[in-house]
């Protein structure tokens, strides 16, 4: 893919040139052109995306946003085949005309609405799981890095939170709460049959940036165990399945898009200004403090931020030579952030090949997919820095040491700088350079051939491939004062991944009409293989000299896994009111002991279409109503080793390394095991309603679940002399997660220049542990703490994980307060009554996640213009907000060698020390978001009639509106501290289609 896409860098003029050629030869045979406008009954509006293919044949085109056409066809007998999901197929027959009006009936049953699962398609009627279908028109819009900030408050139970602003940072993502403790709450991601591995890749914050978000159809989401369980051992934390757009046919069609962003900083983090320090210091502090006391003010924080720019820019080319449909896209992108020296460059191409032979009895279907990044990551130490360093000091100073930039000196050290005291914030991020260039391509070829003699059988045959590349440098100035004892830094670091894929089922679909039955059955195989190549290297400094005994004892090491899998899925619709999902999947991974290798997981679901029954079926009220119920068995493999059960020998750190003489050797020693570890499984129980009312003008669906995970892969202390760790991953606990999931469209507008829709959708999720002990709910066991809190000694923690609680519980002193409700200094709540303050008097608390997450989605159209908008919510999730607490003290001033700044939180408490694990801090994090508004104009045809132009402009992170007092109520890991803060970003959209 790399050669691919270094030949298309090169020879951009040759591959359009080329293209142009190609397209366009065939069009000298002797053709009829035919053009026309597509349009709704009764509405009678122009309907866009209807597909118009000449039956029998690969010859399509679709209609643009005004529902009108053209296709050149064969000047001979044909028919012209009109479909569009919602709608009944029109078949018009080719004639001497050539100019057609035609007219499409909304189809309220959907039966031609097909919806991508995994292993195929199924009609949409035929669903009886929890499935969630977002395609292109729904997208989130704007200024989009990566692909998943497009699903964002678009589905109920799905929640997503960006981890950072960075450019192309990723996003921690849950579907229906997280089902595990220790290992990956990530759902399972698929691209075109493609199953991705949950690892990163290395020089790359997001493993989804190097997919191009414009290159995307729709996302299926397959939430509850009946839709997933066919993905088995990966598929606990639900499935989403990225469809890619694909070629139409014969009429050559080119699209450009480009949207140019600025991003500016809303807020920066409350900070004591330098005036209010030097009040401090002279009231509080020593002589020798007030003479370390500067005269500037200095504003740090507008010295490490910027206002970011970003271009996007994306070029499709879609058509057809002969029998071949195929679409090529290439993307480019360059983004800096509102971190000062933060910069992502992405290149990406797709090719697509969509085939057809033998009279459409065999589909080819190839899709290549390759991106390039080379970014710069800024030096996110310089967040905190710019927070705690003395605003009354300069930027620079008249010396030629450290570079100019001025730090905090002292003689009597060996560096000349003040000991364990933090550095110039500029002098972080200018004087550091961390690059990477990694790559990825991921593609697959896919066949499906229909038998001659059983047309009702399909083989299906998948080979894919993932491949990455991760390789970059980080050098630090040997001058810089973070690295002066050192004489800088200049390493370097690679990865690769290589993933196949190899799947093989088969696919029978047949109607029975004699016995009003219809069977859809698919058995298949499937082989996944993972290999990760992870290089080592010495330790140089910036001049480029190897640093003494820093030589790896190995150049490369190379982990490996594989899972082998059988599965099979049988759907049964008798009279089209009667519906029956049963599926198993079996897999068998290396990471498990021999007795533990396989899992079975199965899965069944039955549905009741009652818009069917005779009572319902002419009811001009209730236009759809489907009762679904569903229970199956999903697994977990992802958050241990490769070989968790089995010891295995690793080379030790360099900090643990054995001295021989003059020289140090690092040693080998085994690891920590389990011989009997095996998946985690988790059971899910569904009931969904599907609902339509008013022909659909009114549509939603309401789901409760239950989802038991046992199993646990849970991180236990080991009884002394029983293992090589303390500590061990070992399978103990459940945890259990109900919830009530909401959806509704509304459709209340619908007419010739004036359209109006909305959607709402609601989640609560309830989670509770409910064991975490070899022998069940042990009252002896506490639990076990997570959440790391900054600033202390020792690794204090926010949270608990116990039994009886949601996970991410806070568990901390309860703080106790004056008579004017103001905090107490070291003043806590004795819960025991034993006169002591210890870890026996910790309070559990409120939970981090939120119970409640909504989405509301907006679409109003007049004419040619459009105007959207999306909003989510979160509700009943708190932060601890660490920046208060490690910050808001007057030993953060005045209690180190130097002076620092700290919150004007200190102001309002007037603490002397830090009081860390005081749920003071725990602060109300619900918030109402507004992610972006957008606002369109089509101006239709121009440069005479020959392309189709379109303008929007777009606010992304519009607003929040919250009580939390820190920089953003939305912390995914519950502990605030110093985040990169999401910046609001200001875009102009451009779309030319010819």
């Amino acid at each position: 893919m790399h050669i691919f896409t270094s030949f298309l860098k090169s020879n951009k003029r040759t591959v359009m040139l080329l293209l142009l050629i190609f397209s366009t030869g065939y069009l000298f045979a002797q053709q009829a052109t035919i053009t026309g406008v597509v349009k709704t009954a009764p509405d009678n509006l122009g309907l866009p995306g209807v597909s118009v293919r000449l039956k029998g044949t690969t010859i399509a085109t679709s209609t643009d946003g005004s529902g009108k056409f053209t296709i050149k066809v064969p000047a001979r007998a044909g028919i012209l085949e009109f479909t569009s999901v919602g709608y009944k197929t029109q078949e018009i027959p080719v004639s001497v005309s050539t100019t057609l009006n035609v007219t499409l009936n909304e189809d309220a049953s959907t039966l031609n609405d097909v919806v991508v699962v995994g292993y195929g398609t199924t009609r949409k009627q035929d669903l009886t799981g929890s499935v969630a279908v977002v395609s292109v028109k729904d997208f989130q819009k704007g200024s989009i890095s990566t692909p998943e900030q497009m699903l964002s408050g678009k589905v109920s139970g799905v929640a997503i939170t960006s981890n950072s602003g960075q450019p192309g940072s990723g996003s921690t993502i849950r579907i229906r709460g997280g089902s595990s403790l220790n290992a990956s709450n990530d759902p399972l991601f698929v691209i075109d049959g493609v199953p991705l591995e949950n690892g990163g890749v290395s020089g790359a914050a997001n493993p989804l940036s190097f997919i191009n978000p414009n290159d995307i159809e729709s996302f299926t989401v397959l939430k509850d165990a009946s839709a997933a369980a066919i993905y088995g051992a990966r598929a606990a934390n639900g499935v989403i399945i990225i469809t890619t757009k694909k070629g139409l046919g014969d009429a050559l069609k080119i699209s450009f898009n480009s949207v140019n962003s600025v991003s500016k900083l809303t807020k920066q983090l409350d900070v004591l200004s330098a005036d209010e320090i030097r009040s401090i210091v002279n009231a509080k502090g020593t002589v020798a403090q007030k003479a370390q006391l500067g005269s500037f003010n200095t504003n740090w924080q507008d010295l490490i931020y910027q206002d970011g720019f970003s271009t996007d820019n994306n070029i499709s080319i879609s058509g057809g030579v002969k029998k071949l449909p195929y679409r090529l896209s290439i993307g480019y992108q360059n983004q800096t952030g509102v971190l000062r020296t933060d910069q992502l460059e992405k290149t990406s191409a797709a090719v697509v090949f969509n085939p057809r032979f033998f009279d459409n009895h065999l589909k080819l279907d190839v899709n290549l997919k390759g991106s390039i990044q080379k970014t710069r990551f800024a030096n996110t130490s310089a967040i905190g820095g710019a927070v705690s360093f003395d605003p009354t000091q300069a930027t620079y100073t008249n010396r030629s040491d450290y570079n100019g930039y001025w730090e905090w000196l002292d003689a009597s050290t060996p560096t000349g700088l003040v000991n364990l005291v933090g550095r110039n914030p500029v002098g972080l991020l200018e004087q550091r350079e961390d690059r990477a260039k990694p790559m990825r391509s991921i593609g697959n070829v896919q066949l499906d051939y229909k038998f001659h003699f059983l047309p009702e059988l399909h083989a299906n045959l998948n080979a894919a491939y993932d491949v990455a590349t991760g390789k970059g440098t980080v050098y630090v100035d040997p001058n810089a004062a973070e690295s002066i004892l050192s004489n800088g830094v200049n390493n370097q670091y690679k990865q690769n991944r290589r993933n196949t894929v190899l799947d093989f089922y088969l696919n029978y679909v047949k109607e029975f009409k004699s016995i009003k039955s219809r069977v859809d059955a698919t058995a298949g195989y499937s082989y996944n293989d993972y290999l990760t190549t992870q290089y080592y290297y010495p330790v140089f400094d910036a001049y480029g000299n190897k640093l003494a005994n820093s030589d790896p004892a190995f150049a490369f090491n190379k982990p490996q896994y594989r899972l082998i899998s059988y599965f099979g899925r049988l759907n049964y619709t008798y009279d089209d009111r009667f519906l029956l999902t049963g599926t198993i999947r079996r897999d068998g991974s290396s990471r498990f002991g021999p007795a533990f290798k396989y899992g079975v997981f199965p899965s069944v679901a039955l549905a009741w279409t009652v818009k069917n029954e005779s009572f319902l079926k002419e009811n001009k009220t209730i236009s759809a109503l489907k009762l679904r119920a569903s229970y199956g068995i999903t697994g977990q493999q992802d958050g241990i080793g490769n070989y968790s059960y089995m010891s295995t020998y690793g080379l030790s750190s360099l900090n643990a390394s054995y001295q021989f003489g003059n020289t140090f050797y690092q040693m080998y020693r085994p690891s920590a095991y389990i011989s009997n570890i095996k998946w985690e499984e988790t059971a899910t129980t569904n009931i969904g309603l599907d609902f339509g009312l008013l022909d659909n003008r009114i549509t939603g669906s309401v789901d409760f679940y239950q989802k038991k995970t046992s199993d646990l892969l849970n991180l236990i202390p080991q009884p002394a002399g029983t293992n090589f760790a303390a500590n061990a991953i070992i399978n103990v606990g459940d945890m259990e997660n109900k919830g009530v999931e909401l959806t509704l469209g509304f459709n209340p507008v619908k007419q010739k220049d004036f359209n109006w829709d909305f959607s709402f959708n609601a989640t609560y999720n309830k989670n509770t542990i409910t064991n975490l002990t070899v022998v069940p709910n042990d009252p002896n066991y506490a639990g076990f703490p997570s959440g790391t809190i900054a600033g202390g000694v020792g690794g204090q923690n926010a949270f608990i994980n116990a039994v009886g609680g949601p996970k991410s519980t806070f568990n901390l002193f309860e703080q106790t307060y004056d008579g004017n409700g103001n905090p107490i200094e070291g003043v806590y709540v004795d819960q025991n009554g034993d006169g002591i303050i210890n870890e026996s008097d910790f309070k559990k608390g409120k939970q981090a996640d939120p119970k409640l997450f909504l989405g509301f989605s907006n679409n109003l159209s007049y004419k040619k213009w459009n105007l959207s908008f999306t909003l989510r919510a979160n509700l009943g999730n708190y932060v601890y907000n660490n920046n208060y607490s490690q910050s808001g003290n007057l030993n953060q001033i005045l209690g180190t060698a130097v002076i620092l700044n700290a919150s004007p939180n200190y102001l309002t408490t007037n603490f002397k020390a830090q009081q860390l694990l005081s749920d003071y801090y725990v602060q109300n994090a619900s918030f109402l978001r507004m992610d972006n508004v957008n606002l369109g104009y089509a101006f239709g045809k121009i440069l005479k009639t020959r392309a189709n132009l379109q303008l929007t402009a777009s606010v992304q992170n519009v607003f929040v509106i919250t009580n939390y007092q820190g920089l953003d109520p939305e912390v995914s890991s519950g502990v605030d501290n110093n985040i990169y803060p999401r910046p609001r970003i200001f875009s102009l959209g451009l779309n030319v289609n010819f």
